[in-house]
């Protein structure tokens, strides 16, 4: 103890000597940063940590770009993807979304990690769309940097078949599916389908005629209201709330000729669609027009009854256009936010539609044939009905997703 305190006493001021080895509080407190620089190999950031910040900002020049929410107006053709949503795990089946998110990392628009993680970009989309479905005017929303030149650098980075033809910027809270007031599909088909039952199906030179036409739409609007579409779907009984719908319009646009056969456009708009509903809507009014059923069975098919609604095929079903009314109404006109409309946009959506949806099924259906196939299943179908018991969603049918908007279903 004694050679200690004389240890003390030859420095001159113990407190600065001790102040030297320790640091003092202060020192500590304001430089935490360079003393975790320091505990890392080699006393400085590691370059993964550097990389990692970097990509945080915005870009590897280190300006900070804000993340912003906004919602992109998207057009595709789905053929040859596995729908609209992204299935994590599996690569083998790409969907509109796998190659949406890489371009949007390759532009610089998110990081990396959000790209393995939607919800860190609170990424949404407005419908999804199944195997084969193409779209005219999804919506999503997500949180991007607004770097410059946002629309040309993401299609930059997108197949031909996949383009972003707009852009605005919503509230933070936005929801492209929550705040969805209604969706709008069409559907192309060749008019052979309306023909009688008894004449050739396989006929490229047949017409629509007007007679025909104005029943096709009369059917149609039997649609318009509020239905019991439990027999449009799978998994619902006709207790359950979620089967009714509402459906505001539904017609067949004129037949128009497209590589020397007759098409038209069937369209359809409703607040939600279930799986399979506008398919089966389609086919069964397919099946009146043609003979095979009677115009009783649409009344029927609303009741409790279980009745055989066929479904027609998948191809030519296209997601037109969503819509926020209720959105636009209260935020439209703020000063701030745009009102969700694409009336700039309409050219060059209906450029792409020409050129990308509408040919690529109709080059499709005249290799394939999938309607005239389909029309030959018609006579399987009984139309009557097939079971007088009421379906519960209790009594070994699983109850489905109350809105789950997939009239889009394509299998």
């Amino acid at each position: 103890m004694l050679k200690l305190r004389q240890l003390f006493c030859a420095v001159p001021n113990p407190r600065v000597v001790c102040r030297g080895l320790v640091g003092s509080p202060g020192e500590m407190a304001g430089d935490g940063e360079a003393g975790k620089r320091s505990a890392e190999p080699g006393g400085a950031q590691s370059a993964e940590k550097r990389l990692k910040t970097g990509a945080e900002d915005g870009g590897e020049d280190g300006r900070r770009f804000p993340k912003r929410k906004v919602v992109l107006l998207m057009a595709y053709s789905g053929k040859g993807y596995y729908g609209m949503q992204r299935n994590p795990g599996c690569s083998h089946f790409k969907t509109i979304e796998d190659d949406l998110v890489a371009a949007l990392v390759r532009a610089a628009c998110i990081p990396e990690n959000h790209g393995d993680d939607m919800k860190k970009m609170s990424f949404q989309r407005c419908a999804r769309t199944d195997k084969g479905v193409s779209a005219a005017g999804q919506v999503v929303s997500l949180k991007v940097w607004l770097i410059d030149d946002i629309l040309a650098k993401i299609n930059s980075e997108l197949p031909p078949q996949i383009r972003v033809l707009g852009f605005k910027r919503v509230t933070g809270g936005f929801n492209s599916k929550n705040n969805c007031d209604a969706r709008t599909y069409s559907y192309l088909l060749p008019t052979v389908a309306f023909k009688p039952k008894d004449h050739a199906q396989d006929d490229a030179s047949f017409s629509l005629d007007p007679a025909t036409l104005q029943k096709v739409n009369r059917l149609f609007a039997c649609y318009k209201g509020t239905h019991n579409f439990h027999n449009f779907t799978s998994q619902k009984g006709p207790r359950d709330p979620s089967a009714k719908r509402y459906i505001t319009q539904m017609s067949c646009s004129e037949p128009f000729l497209r590589q020397g056969a007759e098409f038209a456009v069937i369209t359809v708009r409703g607040q939600s669609f279930m799986m399979h509903q506008i398919r089966k809507m389609i086919g069964l009014v397919i099946a009146v027009v043609k003979g095979y059923a009677g115009e009783e069975v649409l009344e029927r098919s609303w009741g409790e009854e279980k009745v055989d609604v066929p479904k027609a095929p998948g191809l030519g079903l296209v997601l037109e256009r969503v819509h926020f009314d209720r959105y636009n109404k209260r935020f439209g006109g703020d000063g701030v936010h745009e009102a969700l409309e694409w009336t700039a946009e309409e050219e060059a959506i209906a450029a792409f539609k020409e050129e990308h949806i509408y040919t690529s099924i109709i080059e499709t259906e005249r290799q394939e044939k999938s309607m005239i196939s389909w029309l030959a299943t018609l006579s399987n179908h009984s139309f009557d009905t097939t079971s007088t018991e009421l379906r519960r969603s209790g009594d070994g049918e699983q109850a489905g997703d109350g809105d789950d908007d997939r009239g889009n279903e394509s299998d």
